[in-house]
């Protein structure tokens, strides 16, 4: 695939830019901001006897991250580049990019459910957020908070202070809705809009540099979202966030009912399709799953391939991603839209 194309004044003839010169650009430019699927670049060049030239250089760049454990679920941090071995719908592909830069700091979203079904949680999930951020929030981190119901509040926008974002929530959960809204305005017959926060969280983080993930404390129950599972599923993976759900399920004496195990296995699909997992809040050490949240976000692969099928048409593609070592696991999200 032509990595570029001159578009140059009448006036000018045609200059052709070494392969080193494109490399170069490719990865500075990838280095300040990418796309999930395409990345564009627009340069300026002077060239000899007062010759100028445009350059546009059209990438199309799918970017991956990946976390990997051995048989025993500790993280493997040693890895290179010859280790990987990446398929697009069942065909390999050339990695062109390959970084574990363990010091990037992070942007997160917290989702947290308001909604009637989480009533018995409401403070559980402050207090538990308050360790989360505790745990993961480093000196150079930032996260944002989206407490919803049937609408979508923005209740502490990026912050790197988690006294900040615990006096927002309490506002909130003494009932200040004073709070910006994400979502739009429209008239919801439910309560739950729980694919809505995930879609729009994930928009927020769209724009973001770096490593970022969505952690949503739910119980992954809807009635009232304008977008359904799939929709949040490639809103998060085109936005190249992680999610990690915490489920918070209510039970009906001790039994799980049909709408309990349809959110468990909704939150499961979130977070295995995006590369992230999720977590039995109820059953679940919450600072070792803290902590488990916090070293695979800090050492994750970052892989980058331009896909041999060059046609955007939206469709979705499945991805797998090997390893050349025996007995280790790799996660990552399942796919990508080819947008």
């Amino acid at each position: 695939m032509a990595l570029s194309r001159l578009l140059l004044p009448s006036n000018t003839r045609k200059t052709e830019l070494p392969s080193a010169v494109l490399t170069r650009v490719f990865l500075a430019r990838l280095g300040a901001r990418t796309a999930p699927f395409a990345l564009w670049s627009w340069i300026g060049l002077t060239c000899t006897a007062q010759e100028t030239a445009r350059i546009q250089v059209e990438v199309n760049l799918v970017n991956v991250a990946a976390s990997v454990r051995d048989a025993q679920g500790r993280l493997v941090n040693d890895l290179t580049k010859d280790d990987f071995e990446i398929l697009e719908e069942g065909t390999a592909q050339r990695i062109q990019l390959f970084a574990r830069n363990l010091d990037l700091p992070l942007t997160l979203g917290i989702v947290l459910d308001f909604s009637g079904s989480q009533g018995e949680y409401m403070k559980k999930h402050r207090r538990d957020l308050e360790v989360f951020l505790e745990n993961v929030l480093g000196p150079r981190d930032q996260a944002f908070v989206v407490c919803f119901g049937n609408r979508l509040f923005l209740v502490s926008d990026l912050s790197n202070s988690p006294a900040q974002i615990q006096e927002s929530l309490k506002r909130f959960e003494k009932g200040d809705r004073g709070f910006a809204r994400i979502d739009p305005d429209m008239i919801r017959t439910g309560g739950t809009a729980f694919y809505d926060a995930i879609y729009h969280g994930s928009q927020k983080l769209a724009d973001v540099a770096g490593r970022k993930a969505l952690v949503v404390f739910s119980d992954g129950e809807d009635n009232a979202s304008a977008h359904h599972m799939i929709d949040a599923i490639e809103a998060a993976q085109s936005a190249g966030t992680l999610v990690y759900g915490l489920r918070y399920t209510h039970m009906e004496g001790n039994r799980q009912t049909a709408r309990n195990i349809y959110g468990t296995r909704v939150m499961e699909r979130l977070s295995r399709d995006t590369g992230g997992t999720d977590f039995d809040a109820d059953r679940t050490n919450l600072k070792t799953a803290f902590r488990q949240i916090n070293e695979e976000l800090r050492t994750l692969y970052e892989l980058a391939f331009v896909s041999t099928n060059p046609v955007r048409d939206g469709s979705f593609r499945k991805m797998q991603v090997r390893v050349n070592q025996p007995g280790l696991v790799v996660r990552t999200k399942s796919g990508y839209y080819a947008k």
